[in-house]
């Protein structure tokens, strides 16, 4: 089986990593390490940097995206109720309350300027009557820019107001000119005279009659078409390569013409998939302005749930669509006459997962997929597909959220009907450019053939930051069994995109830990999977209201894109990577994951031009190692640079405000040494010049 994989590896041009035995020897007294760097492998697509982003929680709406009020739009009533119908589970959603009785707001249906309705403010001469929403973070001198859509009375006199304080030097106000029997957009400037978390926005009036607030926009006033400067600069830094849009499960409820035209009169729409609500600001035209920002190439995913073929192509034509197509006329009359051009287009998220929306059997998603597939090309046979793929060892991952009783004991044969991905390749491959993998491990749970169920195992955390690179190994296996059952397959070039993956709960170093390893265990297959999207590309920063800084895990994909090289090379090693508890073809694969240099984890590569190498290592343990360090198959010269990312705990994170935990930090070396020491919780990265 060994010699098979590696000959199916050779054949698909992929890295030739030998040397792994197999797991479950005894530790040698010292761990050793050879990198011959005369045995390269396919190089590293810049794809597999790339991240995953969806419209939900706070990705975009408080994250990203540079608005500073929740509810814009007023799906929800404005009210003093504690409850909001239907639900909505965004973090960091702030209500808005009336200023004065609860009466003196209403909700009118009949002059409802976007959406459902508009609140009407019903004055009382002198007393200011309004809306009012908190919780608004605020810096000290820092101007903000917005506008406001209002229509009344003309004996009202409005004003807007944001304050930051009590009494008279605690805020702001701007008056508002006279209103008259239509919408009228306002524009307003303010600068915050001190620092706050809670502060507030208000809309209020005073004199006679009524007044109707159609929407209302608050940006700081250095946002760059609508998103956040500061996050931006960091996003860019790591050259991601790729952005996958706009989902996720979302997706799958979605329809694209909701996030065109104009902003303020776009639809809030309620999105079924998380209970919240989408309010539309980030739509098509906006994350192609995201991408220009961060210097990276758009991935989008199309609506195969309850969306259709036809509306599928019609995006694919409003993107990429001349000015004289219907849908490019569109795109030209909302101001980007030239085509975007977007290549990479997803069919469908998890489309064989129970929880999707318009979920259905694979009999007849094959189908499903393959009249998406026509329709797009038809529309511009240049593109890229992307299946929504399942390989047996997601299916059996992700049974646990289905229906029970289940079809089927886990494993699930290849071939079977719950082999998701081998159905798609069997039916729909004329219609797959990329296969797609989610990898979302249980990383303190392994399963139990006999249960049929996970099982806790209190594992040591390097066996539990194991299992996303044995998943990405096993997503390799399932390649190549699907290469060996359908050999047809070889003359499609069909890759793998590993378009979701993450692991390491709420921890922050340890999810910094997975993805280092993650991406290592990518690069030994870089022939197969050419490329990813880490989830979620907001997992890069940490930030509050006013600023942001790249987390530990930012550091990591920062490091590796900026130093590792493109030419991975060969790794042995004295020290085979254990076993870990589970199911091969469900959570772990028949080879182990990692390099034969157990507990580390060793990766290494050449830059194009073979003028650098790096070798980078993780020591996911607690405690530090040392390690023989040896390199074959190069000359070097001179001595090199140790750049490190060490951690003082697991839990160890940066914060905005506060000198960073997780940096990474550079050494100059005089000479290359020929052992070295790791320090717990560590990836060090070794970089040399080649003679």
């Amino acid at each position: 089986m060994r010699g098979n994989r590696f000959l199916v590896i050779l054949l698909l041009a992929s890295t030739a990593i030998m040397g792994r035995a197999q797991a479950g020897n005894p530790a040698p007294a010292k761990v050793s390490m050879t990198v011959n760097a005369a045995k390269v492998g396919a190089p590293i697509d810049p794809y597999i940097y790339g991240q995953f982003t969806e419209l939900l929680f706070n990705l975009y709406e408080k994250g990203v995206w540079a608005e500073m009020l929740s509810d814009r739009k007023f799906f929800y009533p404005v009210n003093s109720s504690e409850k909001l119908v239907p639900e909505n589970r965004k973090r960091n959603f702030n209500r808005w309350r009336p200023m004065g009785p609860e009466a003196s707001v209403t909700m009118d249906t009949q002059h409802a300027y976007v959406g459902e309705h508009a609140p009407e403010v019903h004055l009382e001469v002198a007393t200011p009557r309004g809306i009012r929403q908190s919780g608004i973070p605020l810096a000290k001198g820092r101007s903000y820019t917005g506008h406001v859509v209002l229509y009344g009375d003309p004996t009202a006199k409005v004003e807007v107001s944001l304050v930051w304080g009590s009494g008279p030097g605690g805020r702001q106000s701007v008056a508002l000119p006279l209103l008259s029997g239509r919408y009228i957009k306002f524009p307003f400037h303010f600068v915050s005279g001190a620092d706050t978390e809670n502060g507030s926005f208000e809309i209020s009036g005073t004199g006679t009659g009524t007044f109707h607030i159609g929407v209302v926009s608050l940006m700081p006033a250095d946002n760059l078409d609508g998103f956040r400067a500061d996050m931006v600069k960091l996003l860019r830094e790591l050259r991601s390569g790729i952005y996958r849009w706009p989902g996720g499960n979302f997706v799958s409820g979605y329809n694209w013409r909701d996030g065109i035209g104009n902003r303020d009169t776009r639809p809030p729409r309620y999105d079924y998939a998380w209970h919240t609500v989408e309010y539309n600001d980030v739509g098509t035209d906006e994350f192609m302005k995201l991408c220009a920002l961060l210097q990276i190439d758009p991935y989008i995913c199309v609506n195969a749930g309850f969306g259709d073929a036809q509306s599928a192509a019609d995006w694919v034509e409003y993107c990429n669509g001349s000015a004289d197509t219907p849908m490019g006329r569109r795109r030209a009359m909302n101001g980007h006459p030239k085509p975007y051009g977007v290549k990479w287009w997803g069919i469908g998220n998890e489309m064989y997962g129970e929880w999707q929306l318009g979920h259905m059997d694979i009999d007849q998603y094959v189908i499903k997929h393959n009249m998406f597939g026509e329709a797009m090309r038809k529309v511009d046979p240049s593109i890229e597909l992307v299946a929504s793929g399942a390989t047996p060892f997601e299916m059996g991952t992700v049974a646990r959220l289905f229906r029970k009783p289940l079809p089927a004991k886990r494993p699930y044969p290849f071939g079977s009907k719950q082999d998701w991905s081998g159905q798609l390749l069997e039916h729909s491959s004329d219609y797959i450019n990329f296969l797609s993998e989610h990898l979302y491990p249980l990383l303190n749970s392994a399963f139990d053939e006999q249960k049929q169920e996970f099982v806790k195992t209190g594992d040591p955390v390097d066996v539990q930051i194991r299992r996303l690179p044995n998943r990405v190994e096993a997503t390799a296996e399932a390649w190549n069994e699907y290469m060996k059952t359908m050999p047809e397959l070889k003359d499609k070039n069909i890759k793998m995109a590993i378009d979701e993956w993450a692991g390491g709960g709420r921890r922050g170093f340890e999810r910094a830990l997975v993805a280092a390893e993650g991406l290592q265990e990518m690069f030994r297959h870089t022939g197969v999977i050419t490329m990813g999207a880490y989830t979620a590309f907001i997992s890069n920063l940490s930030f509050n209201g006013n600023d942001a800084v790249l987390s530990s895990t930012g550091e990591v994909f920062k490091l590796y894109r900026d130093d590792f090289g493109t030419l991975p090379v060969q790794v042995t090693g004295n020290s085979p990577q254990k076993a870990v508890e589970g199911t091969v073809g469900v959570d772990k694969p028949k080879v182990s994951s990692g390099s034969p240099t157990y507990p580390m984890d060793v990766a290494a590569a050449l830059t194009a031009d073979h003028r650098k190498l790096a070798v980078a290592v993780v020591n996911p343990t607690e405690t530090a190692h040392e390690m023989d360090f040896n390199i074959d198959g190069v000359e070097l010269q001179g001595g090199g640079i140790l750049r490190r990312i060490a951690a003082p705990n697991l839990d160890a994170d940066n914060e905005p405000g506060k000198p960073p935990e997780v940096t990474i930090r550079e050494t100059r070396l005089r000479e290359r040494p020929a052992s070295v020491t790791l320090p717990p919780l560590s990836i060090s990265l070794y970089e040399f010049d080649v003679k």
